[in-house]
């Protein structure tokens, strides 16, 4: 496999969702951020032969790293702008984070498995990537500190909104998160809040995540 087939893949599974997801294509940022960044950097290395492939595998540490489409589908639904600071929940190995950092100004990013974040940093320092900013911390919480955000993206599944994530929203900015139970339906969910700080949501496809882990 490789990064030509893999936006093939994106492509055509962008077309057989595109009523649900309201979107006749992606936008070509998103698809050359995703040509940009080398996947198989971000994967194990007994993996690397599927890094390309149109599917998760495991990170370890119970972890995933996302099927690209869901990726680059949740990257577009986010509507990143190059001025933006961006918070993402939930690290892994950075390489939803890599694909935001080709796109906006800065990327804040929370992991809450220490071994995960510190392996995510050094490969992030290593790979060039000088505009992501990782945290071990559990990202449910958000990372206050630098919030109000331009936009918000989770990349494991919660049991409902996390109130302080909305709290950390800029009005006028979005938040795609899934939201479900383990080993039960969840949906990807696009949150916006308006100009007057009131919260609209829509939900497009299921999904499968792992679970958003930590004191909630």
């Amino acid at each position: 496999m490789t990064t030509e087939s893999m936006l093939r893949d994106i492509a055509a599974e962008q077309s057989c969702t595109r009523e649900q997801t309201g979107k006749d294509a992606l936008d070509v940022r998103v698809l050359q951020a995703m040509a940009n960044v080398p996947r198989h950097e971000f994967v194990p290395e007994e993996s690397r032969s599927l890094a390309y492939h149109n599917g998760p595998l495991p990170i370890g540490c119970g972890q995933t790293i996302s099927q690209p489409y869901i990726v680059a589908l949740m990257t577009d639904l986010l509507d990143p702008q190059p001025g933006d600071v961006i918070l993402e929940i939930g690290t892994g190995s950075g390489y939803q984070a890599a694909i935001l950092s080709q796109l906006v100004k800065q990327v804040y990013s929370v992991e809450i498995v220490a071994a995960l974040a510190q392996q995510s940093t050094e490969r992030l320092q290593r790979l060039g990537y000088k505009n992501v900013t990782v945290r071990h911390a559990d990202g449910y919480q958000g990372w206050p500190e630098h919030a109000p955000y331009d936009g918000i993206i989770v990349t494991a599944a919660a049991p409902h909104i996390p109130a302080p994530l909305l709290a950390q929203l800029k009005p006028g900015a979005r938040m795609v998160i899934p939201v479900g139970m383990p080993h039960a339906y969840q949906e990807l969910i696009v949150v916006e809040k308006d100009a007057d700080n009131n919260i609209n949501t829509r939900s497009l496809i299921g999904v499968a995540f792992v679970p958003l882990t930590g004191n909630h």
